[in-house]
């Protein structure tokens, strides 16, 4: 597979499409790339600062970062994601190996890696963090005791370091006729009229 050294957003023009880049290669980033939509690459993606992206990040390999990798919606690698500095994306982060983080992993959806999940400073996802391969861990503060927490609404993985914290579910709320209502109320109304 063809790896492309991209130096500047000249460079990563000839890869894009209507829906934002995709670079059917590696892709090496040697400068801070932030595109505004999706960042699609079929082999791994190493940047030696950050990587950030509108839409979402996904690579069949995996993403590594510097300094922060960060999503608007997804962060996603057939293999390991791992920032020296913070992980973030606006609903979910999976790995098909591990997620590293040398501050924080952070998710307004759910986590999932295969084998390990470490930050080390605090991890949160607003819904539930998952470690797939039960002899594997999750570690959370290891640089500070303070800031060594795992917040999520569900946990499914071994505490290796840190503190849990749950939290509760966000309810996911549906627009009908200009307001809003929890899933949970449309089901529980729909249980009470049905034939």
């Amino acid at each position: 597979m063809k790896t492309y050294i991209i130096k500047s957003d000249k460079d990563l023009k000839q890869f894009e499409d209507d829906y934002g880049y995709h670079i059917t290669g590696n892709a090496e980033f040697e400068y801070s790339a932030d595109v505004e939509k999706r960042l699609l690459v079929d082999g791994y993606i190493k940047a030696g600062e950050s990587i950030k992206a509108g839409w979402y990040i996904e690579a069949d390999g995996y993403i590594e970062a510097g300094w922060s990798i960060e999503a608007g919606w997804y962060i996603k690698a057939g293999g390991s994601i791992e920032a020296d500095g913070y992980i973030e994306a606006g609903w979910s982060i999976k790995a098909g190996e591990y997620i590293k983080a040398g501050e924080y992993i952070e998710a307004g959806g759910s986590i999932k890696a295969q084998y390990m999940i470490r930050a080390d400073f605090q991890i949160e996802a607003k819904r539930e963090i998952t470690i797939t391969d039960n002899n594997h861990k999750i570690f959370a503060g290891l640089r500070n005791k303070e800031k060594s927490y795992i917040k999520c609404s569900k946990l499914n993985a071994i505490i290796g370091y840190g503190e849990l914290e749950l939290i509760e579910k966000e309810q996911e709320m549906i627009d009908i006729d200009g307001k809003k209502w929890s899933k949970d109320t449309i089901k529980e109304a729909l249980k009470q009229h049905a034939i």
